[in-house]
């Protein structure tokens, strides 16, 4: 019973060093072939469309009731003390330093990473990313590194979107609904928010959450099985890696960023 154990874990370990090594290797080739994109701009610019534009609503509106929530939570909390004065900067800092890169990160992962693993999934299960091969096609660089730079390019701009929207949503319920000052409101969040330490710790997360979810998701998509029962667990796969990743990097970049 324990030996089995044992081999078991041990043959889980080697698995997960496989997929690994394979992953590392992947991303170095596609990075490398990405130049060649520079003289092909639209086949970035048609992905940032298919991944951000159809994005765009989800974000917004789960930004607008974030905000919601984060005006009321913030309001009772600061009324206690006599700081409902504060509740701009209490929004925006919340908003820019965590909750816009990583919800919007998690809200991604959920709509544009699995349709990016359902895809190329599917043109794997169709074979085009075989005829591709037999036509001197390389697919990393046709269809994987396109949609990677996307995915990169669209997630600090849905991540400023969500930010934007939430502050409104935090402005519509602490100053036209509960009576906040709005001098204070928004005086005070001009005045405790850097655009260098939390704006651009917030940026720099997005692009780093963008780097980890749109791979993960391209790389699932990738080694999914050719059936379609092997495209359905490559997608769940992609939801819970990439979002344990998303939870687990922004831990250690706000250890590094607000020591």
């Amino acid at each position: 019973m324990i030996l089995r154990a044992i081999a078991s874990l041990g043959r889980g370990v080697r698995e997960w060093l496989e997929n690994l090594g394979y992953a590392g290797r992947m991303a170095f080739d596609m990075l490398k072939l990405s130049g060649g994109l520079l003289r092909r701009p639209r086949l970035i610019t048609d992905q940032i469309h298919f991944i951000g534009n159809y994005s765009l609503v989800i974000i917004a509106v789960s930004g607008l009731f974030v905000g919601f929530v984060l005006g009321l939570q913030g309001y009772y909390t600061l009324n206690k003390y006599g700081s409902e004065q504060a509740l701009g900067l209490l929004v925006a800092l919340s908003l820019t330093r965590e909750l816009g890169p990583v919800v919007t990160a998690l809200l991604f992962a959920g709509r544009a990473g699995t349709s990016l693993t359902a895809e190329i999934g599917l043109m794997k299960a169709g074979e085009q990313l075989s005829a591709m091969e037999m036509m001197a096609v390389n697919p990393l660089q046709r269809v994987i590194a396109p949609r990677f730079w996307a995915g990169v390019i669209a997630m600090p701009a849905l991540a400023a979107i969500f930010s934007a929207v939430g502050v409104l949503g935090g402005y519509v319920v602490g100053v036209k609904m509960i009576g906040v000052d709005e001098g204070a409101f928004w005086s005070q969040m001009q005045g405790g928010v850097d655009i260098w330490q939390d704006v651009s710790n917030g940026v720099i997360k997005s692009v780093v959450f963008g780097f980890a979810v749109t791979f993960i998701a391209l790389f699932q998509g990738y080694e999914a099985q050719p059936t379609p029962e092997g495209v359905a667990r490559a997608t769940t796969r992609t939801v819970v890696i990439a979002s344990l990743t998303v939870l687990g990097l922004d831990f250690m970049l706000t250890a590094l960023m607000f020591n």
